[in-house]
């Protein structure tokens, strides 16, 4: 009779504990739905978007991967996505041939981790007064082609693949 009670104790534990294993599992994968675009991201460290920044010539035609809040997706075609930085407005474009992925816009305020390769341009005077004005028409912002004194340095991540981290419930 003890024999047949421990039986059902020993049973009724390993089936609570499938039982909480199952909801855990649920409960993982209900709170994970990162969305993977292209090739995703292989390597394993993250290069910090401010350093990039603070000497993008360094690194232009390194392969990096970085991480950060999306701060703007092409309204267009949905072919780039910018990520912050950590220091105030410091942005890297993550850019990707048109219609080889599509960023979503809803994507704004979610963070991502992007891989690819970083693109550094030194624009002239001239180039820059006309990226300036490029920037500014595109984001309803003034410009004062005055205000353009020194070539500009763009870099750009021209990405291979992304995951964007979906932080919603």
């Amino acid at each position: 009779m003890l024999a047949r009670i421990l039986l059902v104790v020993a049973l009724a534990a390993g089936v609570s504990a499938c039982d909480k294993g199952s909801e855990s599992k649920a409960a993982t994968v209900a709170k994970t739905h990162d969305k993977t675009f292209g090739a995703g991201v292989k390597l394993a460290q993250a290069t910090p978007i401010d350093t990039i920044l603070a000497n993008p010539k360094e690194w232009n035609g390194k392969t990096v991967r970085v991480e950060g809040m999306i701060v703007d997706v092409c309204p267009k075609r949905g072919c780039w996505m910018e990520l912050a930085g950590s220091q105030p407005g410091s942005k890297l474009k993550f850019k990707v041939t048109d219609g080889e992925m599509v960023f979503p816009m809803d994507a704004k305020g979610q963070r991502a981790s992007a891989e690819g390769v970083i693109a550094v341009k030194e624009l002239s005077i001239e180039e820059s007064k006309q990226y300036a004005e490029y920037q500014a028409k595109e984001y309803g912002k003034p410009y004062d082609p005055a205000s353009i004194t020194a070539p500009t340095v763009v870099a750009r991540l021209d990405g291979t693949g992304a995951v964007i981290h979906d932080s919603k419930p």
